[in-house]
Parts: structure tokens; sequence; C-alpha cells
């Protein structure tokens, strides 16, 4: 496999997002502490969370393209959505134990910070998020992975809540500044509340999305629109009778069975012909991107294909 092939553009694409989440924790947690921001600090754990998590996506990545073999017949591309699914879960229970901290923090009286300090790396740490952002998003662009994809999403909304927390910092600066600070010792916990609150929305999207896969469902109703209006051009082009779709998606791989039923008056009737309708479909669905398995097949009585 070459170096600039999708795989290794995937996995380089990842371990970017691992070493400037590593770099995040670190610098989060060191200055948090010394901030005295609750908000801060949780961005650091939750940093260390990702690092982990991202090195787990990058494994399920290089095992997903291993390929097929006897101890995986169909392929190992469900590791993918299984990492979408573990990290999504993990992290939804750190945003769900940091909201349980921050209303605990706010019912005792808030905290004192040093709102500058905390102004100053919510400035940093927004100008870094939104760089990782347009890159990982230009790269799920151009044909990355669900897991590239699932990571861009994740910076991104990173990156929005940062600049909510940039403005809620300048807040609290201003109270400080304007001698409230009674007031001032809320902020912190509250922006914790509504930010882990806001995070929720990320994994419990991925969560669904991941689990469809992880599952064997159909795939999004766009995929299987194009998929049925190919199915019914051939199906017509060649006169059968009748026709049947089957579809899931796992990771970047399309599972497809497509069962055509055939009369007396079908233009495709031998082993030939058949196919010829085989190397049709599969030069229509080649637009779609994805790695198929797929299975075609015709019968006179459509109970075999029910």
């Amino acid at each position: 496999m070459s170096a600039s092939s999708p795989a290794s553009s995937d996995t380089r694409a990842l371990l970017i997002s691992v070493w400037v989440s590593a770099a995040f924790a670190i610098v989060s947690l060191v200055w948090g502490l010394w901030a005295g921001s609750l908000t801060i600090v949780f961005d650091g754990i939750y940093s260390f969370a990702s690092v982990a998590l991202s090195l787990f996506a990058v494994w399920a990545l290089r095992t997903s393209r291993r390929g097929a073999d006897e101890r995986y017949p169909w392929g190992r591309e469900v590791w993918e959505p299984i990492a979408i699914v573990v990290k999504a879960f993990a992290l939804a229970g750190l945003c769900g134990y940091a909201l349980i901290g921050a209303i605990d923090e706010l019912r005792s009286g808030g905290r004192e910070i040093d709102a500058a300090s905390a102004v100053a790396y919510s400035v940093v740490a927004t100008v870094a998020g939104v760089a990782i952002s347009v890159y990982l998003r230009r790269r799920a662009r151009s044909g990355g992975s669900d897991l590239v994809r699932a990571e861009a999403a994740e910076w991104v909304g990173d990156t929005l809540l940062g600049v909510g927390v940039l403005v809620g910092f300048v807040i609290a600066f201003a109270l400080q500044a304007s001698g409230r600070d009674d007031l001032a010792r809320y902020v912190d916990p509250a922006m914790v509340a509504v930010i882990s609150a806001l995070f929720l929305r990320v994994p419990v999207r991925l969560i669904v999305t991941g689990l469809r896969e992880v599952l064997t469902m159909a795939p999004e109703p766009a995929v299987m629109n194009e998929l049925w209006t190919c199915v019914r051009d051939v199906e017509a082009r060649y006169g059968f009778a009748e026709s049947f779709l089957r579809a899931s998606k796992v990771g970047p791989r399309l599972d497809l069975e497509i069962d055509f039923v055939v009369d007396d008056t079908s233009k495709a009737q031998d082993v030939h012909e058949f196919d010829a309708v085989r190397q049709e479909l599969h030069d229509r669905l080649e637009s779609l991107g994805y790695r198929r398995s797929m299975v075609v097949t015709f019968t006179a009585d459509r109970r075999w294909a029910m």
C-alpha cells in the first residue's frame, strides 16, 4: 500500500489528531490548575481521553484495512463502527461525570479563578482548534473514512464550544474587574455544566450512527435511494419481472444482495447475460465510493428472492 493511499492518509490524519490532543491535554491540565479553572481542567481530561480513544481508532482503521481471511471471511470493516461506538460511549460518560461535578460546584458557591489567564488559554485553544478542525474536515471531505469524519465532528464541536468558553471567561474577567467576584465565581462551573451538556450531543449522534452499522442495519436513506434507483433502472432495462434489494453499510463497505425475478420476456436468460447484468451493476455502483460485497441472483420463482 503506497504512502499516498486513502488508508495511509486517514491514519496520518488520526495520528495528527492524537498528537494535538496530547499537547492540549498537558497544556490544559497545567494551565487549568494554575488558573484554578475547572473548565480548563475538564478540557485537559477530555483531551487525555481523546488521545487513548484516537489511538484505538488508529488501530481499528489499520485492522479494518487488512481485508478478509479465514477468520474474517467478510472482512474486518466492522472494527471501524465499533471504535466509533466505544469512543462515543466513553466521551459521553466523561461529559456526564463533568456535568454532575459542575452542578455540585454551583450548589457549593462556585470557584474562584484567574480570569485573565483563563482568557489567554481560551484564545490559544480556539486558534489551535480551528486549525485542526479545518485540516480534519478537508480530509473527511476528500474521501476520508468514517473514523476521520467522527474525529472531525468531535474537533468542530470542541472548537465551537471553545468559542463559547472564551466569551464566558471574558465575562468572568469583566465581573472581576468591576468588583463582582461573588458573581464571577459561578462562571467557571456554569460553563462546565453547559459545555458538558452540549458535548453530549456529539457522542450520542456517533453512538446512533455506529450502532446502525454494528447491527448491520440499512444505510442512510440517501444511499438507499441511489441503490434502488440503480436496481430499478437495470430491472426496467432488462425487462425483469421484479427486483429485491437488501443492503447494509459496515464502515467503508456496502454489503448488497440484489435478486431479480426472470420471466419469459426478460432480455437476460442465460449465465453469460446474467454476468453482463452483474457487470453493469458493479460499474454503476462504483460512483458511490464504497467497497462493495455484492451478490446478484436470478430466479424464475419469486419466493427464492423474498
